[in-house]
């Protein structure tokens, strides 16, 4: 598939890298992409793409024209804006896998969206032409690409859409994601996303972002 990566950060980077190896043609879009590609160092998007050259860069618009399918990889509070920016033609699966992160009060986050409404709602409503499916928001980057690390942990999918939610599931089992459950309506995603207040908090507990739920059934 051509898939458009929204993000530069670590979540868009890993997504965008493990996506190319899969035989699919990736775009990352950033709100400003020389902006992006003059950080260098380490850490730094340029140098990142220096290193990925198969993998082209452009504006969020430029990355989500023809694609057959749009990863929202951007911080929770960038997402709707960003979202709306790229221009995503209707019919298009988005793959949301951002959190309602709100840090603005310090660490741990809260949720700015929680209980009766998610971000992925939030981007349903904001962009209704599009089919938003809501999934990888539970575990770190690493685990997103590379679940094999830990055998056996749950992946949730939350959609509106059935073949959508089959688009999704068909990528997560490319990317070796062997048990995955259908929690239903987009709603469900509320759920999902909540667990990022356990899950940030077990991380504290752990001392490691490599885990995950496990549903025994």
């Amino acid at each position: 598939m051509r898939i458009a990566v929204l993000g530069t950060g670590v979540v868009g980077r890993t997504l965008a890298a493990a996506l190319v190896t899969h035989g699919h043609e990736v775009t990352v879009g950033t709100r400003d992409p020389v902006a992006s590609l003059a950080r260098d160092g380490a850490d730094g998007f340029g140098t990142w793409a220096a290193a990925h050259p198969t993998i082209e860069v452009g504006s969020f618009a430029e990355a989500a024209t023809g694609a057959e399918l749009v990863v929202n990889a951007l911080a929770g509070t960038a997402s709707v804006a960003g979202v709306t920016a790229a221009g995503i033609a209707d019919g298009t699966v988005l793959l949301d896998v951002a959190n309602p992160l709100d840090a603005s009060h310090g660490y741990p986050p809260s949720l700015f969206v929680a209980n009766t409404d998610s971000l992925a709602e939030q981007l349903q409503r904001a962009q209704p032409g599009l089919r938003v499916v809501k999934s990888l928001n539970t575990m770190t980057a690493r685990l997103m690409v590379s679940p094999q690390e830990l055998p056996g942990f749950t992946t949730f999918v939350s959609g509106d859409d059935a073949d959508s939610k089959a688009v999704v599931t068909r990528l997560l089992t490319e990317l070796g994601h062997t048990d995955v459950i259908d929690l239903g309506p987009l709603e469900t995603a509320r759920g999902a996303e909540a667990l990022m207040l356990v899950w940030l908090r077990l991380w504290g507990v752990v001392g490691s972002p490599m885990f995950g739920y496990r549903i025994v059934r």
